[in-house]
């Protein structure tokens, strides 16, 4: 094969997010396990992702993150040169019970990991994971006319969605 018609590797794609940010300006000091699921979601986003948003765009791609008023979530977009290309809005309301017993199904398991037998917290950690697939095929639908993103992606960005609804 061709040098030129080598298949590019995921990190060297321009459809591709290659900064993220939370816009967390009311957010207060989070739980470490919160912390540390924010870290893996961030660093695995970066290291691997799909993201397009739709219209004539060039990647790869800056974004933040925000909810808007408590109802809607923002992804603002820019170019590498951080000149904004588009906003994509999505009502919260279809996340928000999903979200909540995400929440509490973490909790959960955070506190099964300190006392459980471990085909416990491998039951409770089966349901968290099938509440997260669940999450990422509703964000992925959401954006299906907006923004191209593989379900890693979306698994992803569905973590970070959650970590910005925690309020302390």
């Amino acid at each position: 094969m061709a040098d030129h018609e080598k298949t590019k590797s995921p990190s060297e794609t321009p459809e591709r997010i290659v900064d993220i940010a939370l816009d967390e300006h009311s957010v207060v000091r989070r739980a470490p396990e919160i912390e540390h699921e924010r870290a893996v979601a961030i660093y695995d986003l970066l290291d691997m992702n799909r993201f397009s948003p739709v219209g004539d765009f060039e990647g790869p791609y800056k974004v933040t993150l925000s909810i808007e008023d408590g109802k809607r979530l923002l992804f603002s977009i820019r170019d590498e040169a951080d000149r904004d290309l588009t906003s994509v809005m999505l009502p919260l309301s279809p996340f928000r019970s999903l979200i909540r017993d995400y929440f509490q199904i973490c909790e959960s398991y955070f506190d099964a990991i300190k006392k459980l037998s471990p085909s416990q917290i491998e039951t409770i950690d089966m349901a968290r994971r099938g509440l997260h697939n669940e999450g990422s095929d509703l964000l992925m639908e959401r954006l299906k006319d907006k923004i191209a993103v593989d379900k890693a992606t979306a698994r992803r960005l569905f973590t970070l969605i959650c970590v910005l609804h925690i309020r302390g």
